[in-house]
Order: C-alpha cells, then sequence, then structure tokens
C-alpha cells in the first residue's frame, strides 16, 4: 500500500527511520523501478547547519524544503549528480529526508543499463555492489532527475510502498556523510540504516 501524506507529515527523526524497509517506486514509459530503503539521512532546517535551508534560507532552488509533506525534493551536487529526498514535517518547516541507498528489487536490468550501459549479467561483482548503494547512484538507477522536483510522492509515478514482507531488522544510527563543514551538526547521529544490509553505503 502506498504511503500517504499523514506518514510524512510528522516528526522528521521519526519519518527518516521508519521509511527503512519500505519500498520506492518509479514508474517511466511502461518500466516499474523498484527497491527497498536501507539507508537514510535527516535534515532538520532550524537548527540544522548541514541543511540548505539552516538559518531560514529561501532561494527559488529551496522552494521545495518549504513545501508539503510527501513532495520530492531532487537537487544537482557537483554540476552532475542528483540527490533525491523526501519532505516532512509540515508546510513551511523545511525539513527532509534524503534516501541514501536502496536494494534493488525490480527493473534491475533497466537499472544496470542506466547506470553502467550493459546488461546486468556482465557487470563486474564490485559494479553490481554499487549498483544503488548510494545517493546519486540510486537516483541514476532509477532515472530520478530534475524533472522529479516537488513531484507529489502520493501520486502515481513516483512513490513509496508498505512492503508486505514482516521482516524485522536492527537499525543503525550513525553520522551523516560528506558534511565536515557543518560544525556541531556534523556530529548529529542522523543517518539510520539496516544492519548488515549490504547495500548501505558507509557503515559507521
Amino acid at each position: 500500500m502506498k504511503l500517504l501524506r499523514n506518514f510524512y507529515g510528522r516528526d522528521t527523526l521519526t519519518v527518516a527511520k521508519e521509511i527503512l524497509g519500505k519500498i520506492l517506486v518509479h514508474e517511466v514509459n511502461g518500466i516499474k523501478f523498484k527497491g527497498r530503503i536501507v539507508e537514510t539521512e535527516a535534515y532538520i532546517g532550524s537548527i540544522d547547519k548541514a541543511c540548505h535551508a539552516y538559518g531560514g534560507k529561501k532561494t527559488p532552488r529551496l522552494e521545495p524544503l518549504y513545501g508539503q509533506p510527501g513532495i520530492a525534493y531532487v537537487y544537482f551536487i557537483y554540476g552532475m549528480y542528483h540527490c533525491f529526498n523526501v519532505i516532512t514535517k509540515k508546510q513551511g518547516s523545511p525539513e527532509g529526508v534524503l534516501i541514501r541507498a536502496i536494494e534493488p528489487l525490480e527493473g534491475i536490468e533497466e537499472m544496470s543499463q542506466l547506470r553502467f550501459k550493459k546488461p546486468y549479467d556482465e557487470l563486474t561483482k564490485s559494479q553490481k555492489k554499487n549498483l544503488t548503494n548510494g545517493p546519486s547512484k540510486l537516483c541514476m538507477a532509477l532515472n530520478i532527475d530534475k524533472r522529479n522536483n516537488k513531484q507529489d510522492l502520493c501520486g502515481e509515478e513516483l512513490y513509496i510502498e508498505d512492503c508486505a514482507c514482516e521482516e524485522k531488522f536492527e537499525i543503525v544510527e550513525a553520522k551523516r556523510i560528506g558534511i565536515d563543514y557543518a560544525e556541531e551538526a556534523k556530529d548529529f547521529l542522523w543517518r539510520f540504516y539496516i544492519k548488515d544490509n549490504k547495500w548501505v553505503s558507509v557503515r559507521k
């Protein structure tokens, strides 16, 4: 069952943990990409120097961060990669969850072509491991880009659904990645991942 807006409209740290194990789905031109979310990071603009909207910063680029919970915030980094976030809490409060890694489930052959331009069975062991184990990698594999920015995750094309399985897992809390500039915020334990899952990008 697709997650509804009330799932996203809650405490951001809670959403960042409870979205683990859920299934990210992107349907493009009749192709359905699916992956289990195994790693996330929380960002809370009011207190978080790692958040793009820290201190109430507002620019056209940051508009989605202030939008209603349950929309996508897709931004460009290093002039070549995209990152996908879900907006949380409430409209006007710049908070969200970065999806850092997924476990590929469906559309894997298409993911391989998008990431490496060759069939999955021709990928090296390293390439298979690196298919979706990072925020930009998963965006490439699932064909998520700036066209998906501000998209409603309660719609029919890009959304997150509950997992039908009842698998139990342990959640690890760790420091976020690549935010050494963020002063005290770099030490917040706001990265969450499924323990022992091989698709996690970085383990503590």
